[in-house]
């Protein structure tokens, strides 16, 4: 998968980093990119008040960094010969200082493992995210005990049948492409996924003659609808990565009737995905509505890895200054 150029890996000090590291490691070595890791230390761990008695703030600050970088330095040590890495040891907000160093250095994908906090069910903690709702690149949030190959990936797309949704199509042939390309190089399941819904079958009774046989051809056509949508996107697929390889892989589509946020996770949750590949942005134009409802209740159903995307020209709302 020779997709990325400059990866940026987030160090998460708070859950292990052996397994989302070496992952990020052959990342890079497969794909001959740059390799940066990035550790943001908070303000707050810098006060001096929790210091011994002696050193003087400054000298306080490049201790605790030096320690840090040593730490970094060890972890990155067995990986040594395989790629080499660039450390940053930076300090302020996670979140905002990743996304700052994705735009400085222009880096093409961010991988971090997740936060997982002990005090909440959900898998993703406050920076993961912060990270998708607004990192210009896509983002890759391994779970801590990630594992050396995926057995099954999940492509969700969204497919709006009723209207022309600005890059929509772009977005969707870049969550497939990467999801087909990872699922070829770890030997994985690959299912493609499009929940979609009827809503106003469900009010036929109040103006039909016959309602069941209304109620049945409403979602029979709408069915129909995402079906040519979703033969669309895979003929797209297929002619961009070829008909070998496709068939090779042979992904399997599901389109579930029903909401995406139940369908999507449930989907996951049955086949026991290791990954989902899924979009974050919403379809609003609404300045600062970057995630969608949707995406955002799928994404705190999920126990497993996600890589989220952007469409072209997405704009985060951090900034440089």
């Amino acid at each position: 998968m020779n997709r990325f150029r400059n990866i940026l890996y987030v160090v998460e000090p708070s859950v292990p980093q052996e397994a989302g590291l070496a992952r990020a490691v052959s990342l890079a070595e497969n794909n001959q990119a740059k390799l940066t890791l990035i550790d943001v230390i908070p303000e707050e761990m810098l006060d001096l008040s929790l210091a011994p008695r002696g050193p003087s703030p400054a000298e306080f600050r490049d201790s605790v960094m030096a320690e840090r970088r040593g730490w970094i330095e060890s972890l990155i040590a067995p990986h040594a010969d395989r790629v080499a890495c660039h450390l940053e040891v930076l300090t302020g907000i996670t979140f905002i200082e990743v996304i700052r160093a994705v735009l400085r250095d222009d880096h093409d994908l961010v991988i971090k493992t997740a936060e997982n906090p002990e005090w909440s069910r959900l898998l993703f903690g406050s920076d993961d995210m912060h990270l998708m709702r607004k990192c210009p690149c896509p983002v890759w949030l391994m779970k801590p005990e990630e594992k050396p190959n995926y057995r099954c990936i999940v492509a969700a797309v969204d497919v709006d049948v009723h209207r022309a949704v600005p890059d929509e199509q772009v977005l969707n042939d870049s969550i497939l492409d990467l999801a087909f390309s990872l699922a070829l190089s770890d030997f994985a399941e690959l299912h493609l996924v499009h929940a979609w819904d009827a809503p106003e079958a469900g009010f036929v009774g109040l103006w039909a003659n016959d309602p069941d046989t209304t109620e049945r051809h409403i979602v029979e056509m709408e069915q129909s609808r995402h079906q040519v949508g979703m033969d669309r996107l895979t003929y797209r697929l297929r002619e961009r990565i070829g008909a070998e390889a496709y068939d090779y892989l042979s992904p399997r589509v599901h389109l579930p009737m029903g909401r995406a946020r139940q369908q999507i996770p449930q989907l996951v949750e049955k086949l026991k995905a290791d990954l989902v590949v899924m979009g974050t942005v919403a379809r609003t134009g609404i300045p600062g509505f970057i995630i969608g409802n949707t995406a955002e209740a799928v994404l705190h159903q999920l126990q497993c890895s996600v890589l989220a995307l952007k469409p072209p020209g997405f704009v985060s709302p951090v900034t440089l200054k």
